[in-house]
């Protein structure tokens, strides 16, 4: 148990001092439920609609971290859509590199993650066959015209929704919902998988939430920081 996570683990417990017990039990409960085994990335996604209703979506199936690739568009959510969402997430913005988009995925494949593209290709398969043996980062593209060759290409696998309309795609906000409709039950499910967060990830998640929660939390951080040193 390394030194940080008992710091942060006496901080969080005094944290939870300066909040409601109704909220205190629901970060309890909600960070058994978050994982990272699946994540969820998007390549330069520009309707701030949609990219509301996607994290929406990734905090209601417990995603908790969201990559975003700024190339052309700037990533800028309806605060009235996503209904504070993004506030309980963490988001990470690959916009600094001359390829972001290789950024991301190279991040991602270092940390373990197997990159899968949403999007019809000849070497395909529905989204209820595709295994979970590993972490899982799906890709999702732009409305208009879907994911960037380059991002096919850094591509581990490919994965379709099933489809049975005229229409010859759903909503992005849509597709990301299905997908972790089907994944995360699955997941969830399987006895086989570990998808729970670890016990350091935990602590160092809820420290986030209650920092975003309490009034002038800098300040308190401080203060009870100060107190930890004297109990030491």
């Amino acid at each position: 148990m390394s030194d940080t996570y008992q710091q942060d683990q006496k901080l969080l417990e005094l944290f939870l001092e300066h909040i409601s017990e109704n909220k205190k039990g629901l970060f309890q409960e909600i960070i058994e439920h978050r994982n990272r085994h699946i994540t969820v990335v998007l390549e330069n996604l520009y309707q701030p609609h949609n990219a509301a209703a996607v994290l929406r979506s990734c905090d209601c199936f417990g995603v908790h971290d969201v990559h975003v690739i700024e190339n052309d568009n700037k990533y800028e959510p309806n605060k009235e859509i996503d209904m504070g969402s993004s506030k309980w997430l963490n988001i990470n913005k690959y916009s600094d590199e001359e390829n972001n988009t290789l950024n991301c995925i190279n991040t991602l494949k270092s940390k373990g993650y197997k990159i899968v593209a949403t999007t019809p290709h000849k070497d395909d398969c529905l989204i209820d066959e595709l295994p979970l043996d590993q972490p899982i980062a799906l890709l999702f593209g732009t409305e208009a015209t879907g994911l960037s060759d380059l991002a096919l290409e850094a591509s581990d696998a490919f994965v379709k929704l099933p489809m049975y309309g005229f229409t010859e795609s759903y909503n992005i906000s849509v597709s990301v919902a299905l997908a972790l409709f089907n994944l995360t039950e699955r997941m969830r499910k399987d006895e086989s998988i570990n998808w729970q967060l670890s016990d350091e990830e935990k602590v160092a998640i809820q420290l986030d939430w209650v920092k975003k929660v309490v009034k002038r939390s800098d300040k308190v951080e401080t203060i009870l920081k100060q107190r930890m040193a004297q109990n030491s």
